[in-house]
């Protein structure tokens, strides 16, 4: 099949997977077996991309022209490459995860469920291969919009309130900030393409130069830069496989994405570094690692704990990039891939929990590891990843990004990124000492349960192993980061 087809496709299947879905409402098995055939085939296609990436090549596809330097067009780099990968890979998984979930909770309006979930990854798909800026600002919105009835689902004013939140941040973000910085980088580049090196060169200096990128960084709402990461936590209200969709398989890594693409290829991070003017990003980026971090060592609830430290994680994405130096940026498109699998398995696990025994507490867990020893070991693993201990994926990348942070000798990233692993074992540890070395309660021992349905044990198996399995194999993102940098070491 020829490259520009395989785009194609990558975007058309999972748009088609949602109207397969919505026909087959009245018969869930059809209804699923239709969601995991399109997940198959969607990684099918987007891997079949990969050996012309890795061999240099760039396919492309032009749709149409909305106005002179400015068109609907999709282009496959590396790093877009890396983030299809990651979301076509883990809506497998989460396919999978669902069925257990959506049937073992009872829940209501699934094929609404199954329907968002795929045009959410279509909308991802769209921001993977975005060629320009407003290629990948049209997706960004769409995925804003296609995942607020996914936040909303429970239909409670609890859950409306959580969305409005949502929506509301993450909207306002793009229109107050990443549009006029889509505007201003039209007018005075005379394009929007993402271009190695980046499009501004000498077109930008100085307080202009440093605005613009003001504009994109706060305008990227889903990287979830403080002071606008409030409908990260609100969203928890949503079903643990939406959860598992905002934190690990599109929403954020969407935003951290286009973080890395527009430092890398629309500024240049020569232009970036000469221009000596980012400080201030590196300096939001690790007050919000060491901020959210503190907010989970003090939530006693998992998944407020789980989503205070994917604001943390997802900084040192931002953080890493803002270093410029040539490693910490390969450490931050690294760390999409290594956060993607650690997070997606630790809100399985939370989801596993909560369907088994009703748990939503950290508190509660007191000898649950006994009674779930797969869901808590496969917690255990991805808690691992995130504080950056082998042998998990978040080791590889946070090598990457104190070694980049030493090569720049610049000592306060070093000291953030120290410190803040301190502070994500003392907020996962615990959870895994409680679940496997505390006694169960007396309350426990009164209502005995085991594992979730098998299908949430078997996905959330498999993206633990995938983990540990990109701690000793991570040549393809490795690869695919390099590349990025134009095949700096």
């Amino acid at each position: 099949m020829a490259a520009d087809t395989l785009i194609l496709a990558a975007v058309a299947l999972p748009v088609a997977a949602g109207a397969t879905v919505a026909l087959f409402h009245r018969s869930p098995n059809l209804r699923e077996a239709a969601t995991l055939t399109a997940a198959a085939l969607l990684f099918l296609c987007v891997a079949a991309l990969l050996p012309t990436i890795l061999a240099g090549g760039r396919p492309a596809l032009r749709l149409f022209e909305v106005l002179p330097g400015l068109e609907l067009a999709f282009s496959v780099e590396p790093l877009g490459m890396l983030f299809a990968l990651i979301a076509s890979g883990l809506w497998i998984v989460n396919s999978l995860y669902s069925i257990g979930y959506m049937r073992g909770n009872n829940e209501a309006k699934q094929t609404r469920f199954y329907v968002c979930f795929a045009l959410a990854i279509a909308a991802a798909m769209g921001i993977a291969f975005s060629a320009n800026v407003f290629t990948l600002f049209v997706f960004y919105e769409l995925l804003t919009l296609i995942t607020y009835p996914l936040v909303t689902h429970h239909g409670t004013d609890k859950a409306r309130s959580g969305g409005r939140i949502y929506l509301g941040l993450l909207v306002g973000t793009s229109i107050v900030f990443l549009l006029p910085a889509l505007v201003f980088t039209w007018h005075v580049a005379g394009t929007t393409d993402f271009t190695p090196g980046g499009i501004l060169g000498d077109k930008l200096s100085g307080f202009a130069l440093g605005g613009l990128l003001a504009l994109y960084m706060f305008g990227i709402g889903k990287a979830a830069l403080m002071p606008f990461h409030r409908w990260l936590p609100a969203a928890m209200v949503a079903p643990t496989p939406v959860s598992a969709l905002l934190h690990a398989v599109a929403v954020v890594k969407a935003g951290v994405f286009s973080v890395v693409k527009v430092i890398v290829y629309v500024f240049g991070t020569e232009t970036l570094a000469a221009a000596e003017n980012t400080d201030w990003l590196v300096a939001i980026a690790g007050f919000t690692i060491v901020a959210a971090s503190v907010v989970a060592l003090n939530a006693d609830n998992l998944k407020r704990r789980l989503a205070y430290s994917t604001v943390s994680q997802l900084s040192y994405v931002v953080l890493a990039a803002a270093l410029l130096a040539p490693l910490s940026v390969i450490g931050a498109a690294l760390h999409i891939a290594a956060h993607a699998l650690g997070k997606i398995t630790l809100f399985f696990a939370a989801g596993a929990i909560y369907t088994a025994a009703h748990k939503t507490e950290v508190s509660q867990l007191d000898g649950i590891g006994r009674r779930m020893p797969w869901t808590m070991g496969a917690f255990a693993i991805g808690a691992l990843s995130m504080i950056g201990l082998p042998p998990a994926a978040g080791f590889v990348s946070k090598w990457y990004m104190l070694s980049g942070a030493m090569a720049a000798s610049h000592w306060p990233a070093v000291a953030v990124i120290a410190g803040s692993t301190l502070l994500n074992a003392g907020y996962f540890l615990p959870i895994v000492y409680r679940a496997f070395l505390r006694p169960a309660s007396a309350e426990d021992a009164l209502h005995p349960h085991g594992e979730a349905p098998l299908p949430m044990v078997i996905a959330l198996s498999l993206t633990a192993v995938g983990t540990v399995a990109l701690f000793f194999q991570p040549d393809v993102p490795l690869a695919l980061a390099r590349q990025m940098l134009g095949g700096m070491p």
